[in-house]
């Protein structure tokens, strides 16, 4: 078993090493973005792939990686694992469509929701101790989901065609733009040093830093990553102004903590 993923503000990464972990200890998680994760991933036949909703759908670098490595998923065993910072539909299913037209298997689905990494709006932003608690719930839903795959029963989140209209009704028709193609963003305010950090971290290799300053190459894929690190908070993409930088690590609860 093998977990392929993309995350930018570190949810999905966290949440498929945590299952991971339940189902095999000895299973590795590797980003879609790395050279060689087809290649690895290839020798396995029960693969879980993570990635973060946006606007109901999955992100394009997602689709794109299961379509340009389509000899991948034949054969093989695919549970769909999707986060999100509130509504879906079917998160886990916009891939597992795609999948299955590659000769992919599905065995599931799993949804979970974590806090929001949209870091330049405030409209789903919550307390830390919220957050912690999103957190918990999702932990405790991979536990109960892990219990059930290793008996045979596979969670079905995002599957069905109920699950499909309500996304598409819900939020893709209304956002499809938004998802249909890379985005020339992130755009960068004044307060940039051009540090070169956000080059580094890009999982698509989007930027570069000319005459000190970042240019975009049009192939965001909207993940936040370079946003939610950015020690100037410089970056935007949807929103004007950076309102949180959300990183997983912020919402971990720390043990001794609880324990007081």
């Amino acid at each position: 078993m093998i977990g392929l993923y993309l995350s930018g503000t570190g949810n999905t990464r966290y949440c498929v090493e945590y299952l991971l972990r339940l189902l095999d200890e000895t299973a590795e998680a590797v980003p879609i973005e790395e050279e060689n994760a087809a290649e690895r991933a290839a020798a396995h036949s029960s693969i879980v792939l993570a990635y973060p909703i946006q606007y109901s759908n999955a992100p394009l670098m997602v689709r794109a990686f299961i379509r340009e490595h389509a000899e991948l998923w034949r054969g093989k065993q695919v549970l769909c694992l999707a986060t999100m910072g509130a509504f879906s539909g079917d998160g886990a299913g916009c891939a597992a469509r795609i999948l299955k037209r590659c000769g992919g298997a599905v065995t599931g689905g799993l949804h979970l929701r974590m806090p929001d990494s949209v870091c330049d709006s405030r409209l789903l932003k919550k307390p830390l101790e919220e957050n912690r608690r999103i957190v918990k719930a999702a932990e405790k839903k991979m536990r109960e989901a892990a219990a059930r795959i290793l008996a045979g029963d596979f969670p079905r989140d995002g599957l069905g065609l109920s699950c499909r209209i309500a996304g598409l009704l819900g939020q893709r028709l209304w956002f499809y733009g938004k998802t249909a193609r890379y985005s020339d963003g992130p755009k960068f305010s004044g307060a940039c040093v051009g540090c070169g950090l956000c080059e580094k971290v890009c999982p698509m290799r989007n930027l570069s830093i000319q005459n000190g300053r970042p240019l975009p190459r049009g192939r965001c894929t909207m993940c936040y990553r370079c946003i939610s690190l950015c020690p100037r908070k410089a970056i935007t993409l949807l929103g004007k102004e950076v309102t949180e930088q959300c990183r997983i690590e912020s919402y971990l609860s720390n043990e001794k903590e609880d324990a007081e």
